[in-house]
C-alpha cells in the first residue's frame, strides 16, 4: 500500500518503503540507539541488527484516516535510559516524516527489541 496525497496538479503515490527508510534514519540518528531490529525476529534472525537498505522488515507502516501509524522496532545501547532514548525517537521520527513526506503520524509505537553492549 501507498499514502496517497491529493494536490491541486495530480496525486502523489509514497511507497511503505521510502516511509520506512525516512523512520529508520531518522530512529537510527539517535542517541542510544544501535540499530534497527526486525519485526519478526524468529523467522529473520535473532542477532540481527538491519542495514539501511532492510529498515523495512523493522518498520510497520498502517495507513489510518488523517496520517499514519508507525511501529519501530530498535536496539538500544546499554547504560542508556531507554525511556528517553525511545522518546526521542517518537519525536524525530514524527519530525522526518512531516518535514521529509508531508505526512502527520498519528502515532509512533517504539518497541525495544534487545540491548547491546557496545564496544569501548
Amino acid at each position: 500500500m501507498a499514502v496517497k496525497i491529493k494536490t491541486q496538479f495530480g496525486t502523489i503515490d509514497i511507497n511503505n518503503d521510502v516511509i520506512a527508510t525516512v523512520v529508520g534514519g531518522a530512529a537510527t540518528d539517535n542517541y542510544g540507539v544501535v540499530g534497527m531490529a526486525s519485526k519478526n525476529q524468529l523467522r529473520d534472525n535473532v542477532n540481527e541488527i538491519l542495514r539501511r537498505d532492510n529498515y523495512s522488515r523493522g518498520v510497520v507502516v498502517r495507513q489510518e484516516d488523517n496520517g499514519v501509524a508507525i511501529d519501530v522496532y530498535i536496539v538500544v545501547g546499554y547504560g542508556t535510559k531507554i525511556s528517553e532514548v525511545s522518546k526521542n525517537v517518537q519525536q524525530k521520527v514524527r519530525y522526518n516524516l512531516d518535514s521529509m513526506l508531508g505526512i502527520a503520524a498519528n502515532s509512533v509505537n517504539v518497541t525495544v527489541q534487545g540491548v547491546r553492549v557496545l564496544a569501548d
